[in-house]
């Protein structure tokens, strides 16, 4: 008996060097293709995310047109999009020709100028140093390189909005099934949390988006006016240009600012620091001015906290996660606190 006893613990069989060598293997193996996959299911978490944006504008439009109308829903939301497009289709043959000359006479310019600011960096050392930094021995295969990076990436976004597009009008055309979806995840007691978690979230958005759309008008206005004032070649371009850049934070006004201030180089130094000043104050009125004002549903995030999310962002996603940098930290601070920090002082107060 106490033999039989003594032989039952079982020893396990160790792994020889070899076996363990391929465990790790195997191992990091997986973890790479979970990180991929995980990478990849981000840029399509992103593109859905940005159909929802794109069908919150609609519902948004579509309650606008609903209250004052007093229109039946689904008529509200035909005109909605319906309107949108065509509003758009509108604008492009207006302004076509005038946008078609503007380019042109930019793509005219615009290397012109660069070549001057080659010229007069180039009369200086730390110019010189300057363009030794952005120059090397191998230009032509640069730009090669630079223009066959451009159409590759060039075709891939074109392939997202045409992804995004779709998402947004299947979202628009039957929110509730999507809702509905989630809401089937949860148990039953946390179903009406889920309902406002979803609305704070969406009233969130369409904050952000009022303001969004908005500013870029505005700014892009702002700018037609100014720029053509001062005579700059391809004043509604430019307008145009940083008008859709407002869209990318902190980032996208500093980006659109340099051809504007390249083309007025070509007019004189005096010219270039005026334009400057128009840019910076149009940018000053837009962002903290009027923004405030129509974002006031939308969280106040700290400025700090918007660029790291756009430096995280950019580096997993590229200019789609800059984009959405914000409405993704304003998602993740409601979802932050409505199950952590509300149910924290939940706690606190029941324990006192």
């Amino acid at each position: 008996m106490g033999n039989t006893c003594s032989m039952t613990p079982k020893q396990e069989k160790e792994l020889t060097y070899i076996e363990k060598v391929w465990h790790t293997v195997a191992i990091v193996a997986l973890l790479v293709v979970v990180i991929l996959i995980a990478r990849v299911a981000f840029n399509v978490l992103l593109m859905i995310l940005s159909g929802a944006l794109i069908a919150t504008y609609f519902h948004g439009l579509g309650d606008l047109i609903e209250r004052n109308t007093k229109m039946r829903r689904r008529y509200a939301m035909i005109i909605s999009v319906g309107g949108s497009f065509l509003i758009i289709a509108g604008l492009f043959y207006l302004m076509g020709t005038t946008i078609q000359h503007q380019i042109a006479l930019l793509k005219e310019t615009l290397p012109h100028t660069v070549n001057n600011v080659k010229l007069k960096l180039a009369s200086n050392p730390t110019g010189q140093q300057i363009l030794g930094y952005f120059s090397g021995d191998n230009d032509p295969d640069k730009v090669v390189v630079t223009v066959q990076h451009f159409f590759s990436t060039g075709f891939g976004v074109l392939g997202d909005i045409y992804i995004i597009l779709f998402l947004s009008i299947f979202f628009t055309a039957n929110p509730d099934v999507y809702k509905n979806g989630i809401l089937i995840l949860m148990p039953e007691r946390k179903k009406q949390l889920g309902k406002d978690i979803m609305e704070r979230i969406s009233l969130s958005l369409k904050g952000w988006l009022k303001g969004m759309l908005l500013s870029m008008v505005l700014l892009a206005i702002l700018l037609t006016t100014g720029l053509s004032i001062m005579s700059i070649p391809a004043a509604l371009i430019l307008a145009l240009f940083a008008g859709m850049l407002k869209i990318i934070p902190n980032l996208g006004s500093v980006i659109a600012m340099v051809p504007g201030v390249l083309l007025a180089l070509t007019i004189g130094p005096n010219s270039a620091i005026i334009v400057a000043l128009i840019y910076v104050v149009s940018q000053t009125i837009v962002s903290n001015i009027v923004v405030p004002i129509v974002q006031n549903r939308m969280i106040n995030l700290p400025p700090a906290l918007t660029i790291i999310s756009q430096v995280v962002m950019g580096t997993l996603s590229g200019v789609l996660g800059i984009i959405l940098a914000v409405p993704i930290v304003a998602i993740i601070v409601i979802l932050v606190d409505e199950l952590y920090v509300k149910k924290l002082g939940d706690a606190e107060v029941i324990a006192h």
